[in-house]
Order: C-alpha cells, then sequence, then structure tokens
C-alpha cells in the first residue's frame, strides 16, 4: 500500500431553517494519514481526541470494514493517524467528518469502487442525515432531501459571509437533543419552517444579506433545544444588534454560529452571552469552504484521481 492523505472539512448542519436538510462545509479539518502496518492501527495524534476508541470500536475503522465486508475482501494492515481541529460532540460534524473520511479511504484502497452518489449514499445511511456528510464530501453548501429510501441534492458554492461560531465547552449528544423535538408541528409552523427554508436557499444562492436574516430563523428545532443551550435564546435574540446577520444553531448544538457582518463585533457579544449565564466557551471566526473530502499520495504532489470523483457536478 502506498502511503497516502486524506483531509475532510467539518461542517454546520440544520443551517438555519434548513433541519436535517441544508448544510455547508467550514474550515475545520479531519487528517487522516495512512501508511503500512502490519494490521489495522489507529493512532490519535491530538490531545482532544484521546476518548476516541483506537481499536475496532473506531468509527473509521467500523466504515471501513463495512465497505471491505461488502466487496467480501479483509481489511488490509495499515496504521492512520487522526488529527483534527473538529471539537468532538459540539455539532460540527466530527462524526459526519469521520465517516466521510472513512469512505474515502476504503474507496481509495478498494480503487475507487464507488462514484461520488454512491459514496454519498453510503454515507447518509451511516449517519442518518444528509446536511452533515454531504458539505463533508462534497464542499460548499449541500441542500438535500432524503426519506429514507430516496436521496435527492444539490451543492452549491460556499458563501462569502464572515461567519463566527461559539462552541460551550460541554459536550452534548444528539440523541439527547433529539428526544426534546416534537412528533408533530402545526400546519402554521410548518408553513412558516417551509417557507423560511425557501427563502434561505435563495439568499444563500444570491448572497443577499436582508434575505438570509429571515431564512436562519427556525421554528423546527432551536425553540426546543434552547434549554439544552444556555445563552442560545439570547444569542438569536441579540446578535442583529452586535454585528451579525443572523444566528442558529450549529446541528444539534451546542455550538452557536452566526453568520456577521462585524466579525469582531460578533466575537465579543458571543464571548459576553456565554460567560453571562456562566458558560466557558471557545469563539473564533470561521468561514465556509467550497473544498470538500480530498486525498493526496503522500510521496508525490498529485492528487489521487479520486478527488475529481468527489467533487462532482450539482444533482
Amino acid at each position: 500500500m502506498r502511503p497516502f492523505e486524506v483531509r475532510v472539512p467539518g461542517s454546520t448542519a440544520n443551517l438555519g431553517s434548513g433541519f436535517d436538510s441544508i448544510g455547508m462545509a467550514i474550515d475545520r479539518w479531519l487528517t487522516l494519514r495512512f501508511a503500512p502496518a502490519p494490521g489495522p492501527q489507529v493512532v490519535v495524534v491530538d490531545r482532544h481526541l484521546q476518548e476516541l476508541a483506537d481499536d475496532g470500536e473506531n468509527l473509521i475503522l467500523q466504515v471501513m470494514a463495512d465497505c471491505f465486508a461488502e466487496v467480501k475482501q479483509p481489511l488490509p494492515g495499515f496504521r492512520v493517524e487522526v488529527s483534527s481541529d473538529i471539537p468532538l460532540a459540539r455539532g460540527l460534524g466530527s462524526s459526519a467528518a469521520a465517516i466521510v473520511g472513512g469512505l474515502v479511504a476504503a474507496n481509495h484502497l478498494l480503487g475507487q469502487r464507488w462514484d461520488q452518489d454512491a459514496l454519498f449514499r453510503r454515507a447518509v445511511q451511516w449517519e442518518g442525515h444528509p446536511d452533515n456528510v454531504g458539505p463533508s464530501l462534497f464542499g460548499g453548501v449541500m441542500i438535500a432531501s432524503w426519506d429514507g429510501e430516496r436521496l435527492d441534492y444539490v451543492t452549491a458554492p460556499a458563501p462569502t459571509f464572515p461567519l463566527v461560531a461559539a462552541v460551550p465547552r460541554l459536550p452534548l449528544k444528539t440523541e439527547k437533543a433529539r428526544q426534546v423535538l416534537p412528533d408533530t408541528l402545526s400546519h402554521r409552523e410548518a408553513v412558516l419552517g417551509s417557507s423560511r427554508a425557501n427563502l434561505l436557499v435563495a439568499a444563500l444562492l444570491t448572497e443577499k444579506r436582508e434575505v438570509l436574516a429571515t431564512g436562519l430563523k427556525d421554528c423546527f428545532h432551536q425553540p426546543y433545544r434552547e434549554h439544552l443551550v444556555p445563552g442560545l435564546k439570547e444569542a438569536l435574540a441579540e446578535v442583529a444588534h452586535h454585528g451579525g446577520i443572523g444566528a442558529f444553531l450549529s446541528g444539534a448544538g451546542p455550538t452557536v454560529m452566526a453568520f456577521a457582518d462585524d466579525p469582531d463585533r460578533v466575537c465579543s457579544f458571543l464571548d459576553d452571552t456565554f460567560a453571562a449565564v456562566g458558560v466557558k466557551a471557545d469563539v473564533f471566526p470561521l468561514a465556509a469552504v467550497a473544498t470538500g473530502a480530498v486525498i493526496r499520495l503522500t510521496s508525490m504532489e498529485d492528487r489521487s484521481t479520486l478527488c475529481g470523483n468527489i467533487k462532482g457536478e450539482n444533482r
């Protein structure tokens, strides 16, 4: 096996009013460096990743093993070094990046058995939703519909609006965040949520600031999760008065993301907002990225031809 490297961006899902359907790639990265070894070995490089399993329970290895099992081949020997600046369990797509990284690596080792569409479908089956894994695979913005069987999607360019993320230093498991959601919404709520999601898509495609602010307003999940994230309600209500266009809960939380006119002011505001409720949070500027998962042979400059497959056309 020739050494290679896989690099996968993090993501923000449930973007604004696009619950379970709109996501965006961000400039936080998972890097997997593969080299020949007697057996599958995982080496965690970064300190904050020490809780990750380094055996068969590791998500990356599970995804890869599943790919090889499907084609009735044993998982080959390799050593993979895992490094990442995507916070774990914070709503920034750490699990989605691991799934995509495992799929891309396995596909490379299997001679590019699956095309981009098949990789995406496998990723959605693992994750359960398209709006995290889609951006990590393709980059930019992912707009998708998945009913458990049929998957339709369109990719769009990364918007140029600056972003700010506030990452509370407390994990929030997606399972817990899902449990607080209602089984049904009223007809009025459904219509309002749908109209705002439509507006959000238009805003992302045209980069109209005033339309984006309305499209970010959610009624599908944020009202029900406010009590799980102290400071969220205040951030959503006040960010527009402190240099922001609008804020939203990233994924299932607890990270709060904001599009910003003035990133420095928004950083200060979010820092103060979480401090006021006694929550320590890491606040920093971010950017959306156009690049999805890429693979590079580490002994030469040229990337694998898989890169072209991954970045494919809109569908």
